[in-house]
């Protein structure tokens, strides 16, 4: 079946039964859940209802996210449907990427007040969500789905907008937390944070905050080495984080004004790859993000918003000598790699409002740059070694401008029969200064169920344009001259299927199904490329001939996922409230010789590095790597008012992780190996001394659970943190 469930019975089985149960049976009708009656700006960049809103999207509000009980902003995301980030669970530090529908890290936008955070640098362009913290965030919302007629490239997956701070109370306003704890033998961390507003009553702020974070402790690599006569170099990973954030402002029911300023510092102790660690390997990151809003009301059905970013981003990795036996010789080898990257981003709308109707129009500019600077050096019996490559010279950059529509309206304008209907569509044109002008369309009808629930559909396209280092990373080969960089790569193209469902029943429970089916084409492929006059079954073979004719990236093959998702809130009693949801799906990637780019690969065999499959005639992966199954449940228990008790409970399915095959192809390539499912159980516990003080208590993997997340990878055991937090 190519659409299959891989919770394993008995979990499929407890949470329909407890969902069936809580929903029929167990209602109360005490309290309003809050979800469907959030008021989101990200779906629709218009205030509104989710209740409203004819897409699949979550909003976090601020009580949650203050609520001390995740350890990051990647840790509560991951709670949410339809969302699975690998590293998660890790040593802190790890590469965190985020897998929305399926999608891969690079197919999801991930924005701070609009602005796009993203790292050109890279080989794909996608952010590592380990620099996110807490720090100066609101609230968070999330859409589910393509929604690249909004938000542009990369917007297959979905869009992730984080929400900063405003103005507050009039007067001074402070807010410090500090947590520590400790996630395994040997293991500890300790973070502060520290924020001062202050806010006149005319609406001027000004905001200054302090995330600091230190960890030490886990291998982040599994060691596979038991022989007492072989030298190993384990060493405790450690993590060091410093957040420094700034914000000035001026708001009032006309004009909504700032100016923001941050800096992210951090750096981690890595291993040189699964079951492979290292001593003296780490990676440094820092990111400077200038962030400027402007939003004007001209009349009362009219405004204009503006909004500008610029943020660079500099990754220092550095492997230095290690020991490499018992005499405390060292391997006499030293690599430093120095990856630079920039976004500026300019984004103009107005919003009309009309009676039963909103239109949106706008425009925008977008620029990544980036650098790359490597330098290593070795020495052996054979003499010493030297290597630098500096990218400077290329100018490496690429610029997006584009040109949208919106248009939201109710059937009203047709007929008051009409008015339970809804249609929101809209287009996106858009210049690319390599691959020329591409455009993104959406339609988006829904019908009210009474006051109380929505039905809806959607149909988008969106597109991911390709990132810097694929089109042009020098790179060539000796023979044959072709480049790693491919100029004349295209975008990956998607079209995305969406009908859901949006209900709350008698105030106090609400529930949302979605279903989804989203093909992406052109999709962007690493592969080798082999001599065309060796057949395949002789490259290789002999060592006195150089059968290898370089590598590359090619548009090639269509990936397509299809999914269910569903989620419950619910006040089962006065002092007790259920949440939970769970996410199916499956996907599959197909390959057809006739797409290769046979310019590129001057008609040389191809071989896909992500298989190891040559492409001699069509060929299917009938599953996505690091992509999973899951379900989350939590229980809120709240005996006093000034005590709440929380299990969590956090499924994660089988799914297939990759590995370096050595017998794949003359070179090698990726093979894949399962990985089993796992299941989580959290507690805590939050006590408020007043309305300004408050201290929690947290232990996650309550059963000390051993699992894995990806192959090779140490994860956390059992954890146990606390922490105190003051606010005025």
């Amino acid at each position: 079946m190519y659409l299959k469930s891989r919770l394993s019975s008995f979990m499929f089985t407890w949470i329909f039964i407890l969902f069936f149960h809580l929903t029929v049976f167990g209602i109360q009708d005490s309290l309003k859940t809050y979800n469907l009656n959030e008021i989101t700006v990200t779906a629709q960049r218009i205030e509104k209802p989710l209740l409203d809103v004819g897409r699949s999207v979550s909003v976090i509000p601020s009580d949650e996210i203050r609520s001390n009980l995740f350890l990051s902003p990647a840790e509560l995301i991951s709670n949410y449907e339809g969302i699975f980030i690998t590293g998660n669970y890790q040593t802190p530090g790890s590469l965190q990427g985020i897998y929305m529908r399926g999608a891969t890290p690079n197919q999801t936008v991930v924005l701070v007040d609009g602005i796009r955070i993203t790292d050109p640098s890279s080989v794909d362009n996608a952010i590592d969500l380990s620099e996110l913290s807490f720090s100066n965030i609101s609230r968070i919302e999330m859409i589910r789905g393509s929604h690249s007629t909004l938000y542009g490239s990369s917007a297959i997956g979905g869009v992730i907008n984080i929400l900063t701070d405003k103005n507050r109370a009039p007067g001074l306003n402070t807010d410090v937390f500090l947590r520590g704890g400790t996630f395994g033998k040997g293991t500890d961390e300790f973070s502060q944070n520290v924020m001062l507003n202050y806010t006149t009553k005319e609406g001027f702020y000004l905001t200054g905050e302090v995330f600091n974070s230190k960890v030490n402790g886990l291998d982040a690599t599994i060691d596979t080495i038991t022989s007492p006569g072989v030298y190993k170099t384990n060493d405790k990973d450690g993590f060091r984080k410093l957040d420094l954030t700034g914000k000035i402002g001026y708001a009032t029911n006309k004009l909504d004004m700032y100016f923001s300023y941050k800096r992210t510092d951090q750096k981690s102790d890595v291993d040189a790859g699964a079951f492979d660690d290292d001593d003296n390997y780490t990676i440094g990151f820092k990111r400077d993000l200038l962030s400027l809003g402007v939003e004007y009301k001209l009349a009362d059905n009219i405004s204009a918003k503006l909004q500008s970013g610029f943020t660079a981003m500099k990754r220092d990795a550095v492997n230095d000598s290690s020991i490499i036996d018992f005499a405390g010789n060292y391997d006499q080898s030293f690599s430093e790699t120095n990856y630079e990257g920039s976004v500026l981003t300019s984004d103009l709308q107005v919003n009309f409002k009309f009676d039963n109707m909103n239109l949106i129009a706008g425009g925008g500019y977008y620029k990544e740059t980036m650098n790359t600077r490597s330098y290593v050096y070795s020495n052996s019996a054979w003499g010493a070694y030297e290597s630098l490559q500096d990218l400077d010279s290329l100018d490496l950059n690429t610029s997006l401008t584009n040109l949208f529509v919106y248009l939201d309206m109710n059937g009203k304008i047709i007929d008051k029969s009409l008015s339970d209907f809804n249609l929101a569509l809209g287009s996106r044109i858009n210049s690319h200064s390599k691959f020329g002008s591409y455009i993104t369309y959406e339609i988006n009808p829904s019908f009210k169920i009474g006051k109380s629930g929505l039905v809806y559909a959607s149909y988008a396209t969106g597109f991911n344009a390709p990132p810097l280092y694929r089109l042009f990373s020098p790179n060539s080969n000796y023979m044959s001259s072709i480049t790693r960089g491919n100029e004349n790569l295209k975008p990956e193209e998607s079209y995305s299927l969406e009908a859901g469902i949006k209900y709350e029943f008698d105030e106090s429970a609400a529930i949302t199904i979605s279903g989804y089916s989203t093909k992406v084409d052109n999709n962007i492929e690493y592969v080798y490329l082999w001599d065309k006059n060796i057949a395949i079954n002789d490259l290789g073979n002999d060592w006195m001939r150089d059968d290898s004719r370089g590598d590359t990236y090619i548009n090639i093959g269509t990936m397509s996922t299809r999914g269910i998702e569903a989620a419950i809130d619910i006040k089962v009693a006065d002092n007790i409230f259920v949440s939970g949801n769970i996410s199916i799906m499956d996907g599959k990637l197909e390959y057809k010789p006739e797409d290769i780019d046979t310019e590129q690969t001057q008609g040389n065999h191809v071989q896909l590095y992500s298989n190891g499959a040559f492409m001699n005639a069509s060929t299917e992966n009938d599953t996505l790597v690091r992509r999973s199954n899951t379900a989350n449940l939590g229980i809120t228990y709240q005996p006093i008012d000034v005590l709440s008790l929380r299990l969590n409970m956090h499924y994660i399915g089988k799914r297939d992780d990759v590995y370096y095959n050595d017998s794949l192809g003359p070179w090698g390539a990726l093979g894949k190996i399962p990985v089993s499912d796992f299941m989580l159980f959290d507690i805590s516990a939050k006590y408020s001394f007043n309305n300004n003080l408050s201290a929690t208590i947290s232990i996650k993997n309550i059963l000390d659970k051993n699992y894995y997340e990806l192959r090779g990878y140490r994860t956390r055991g059992r954890g146990m943190y606390m922490g105190i937090r003051y606010s005025l």
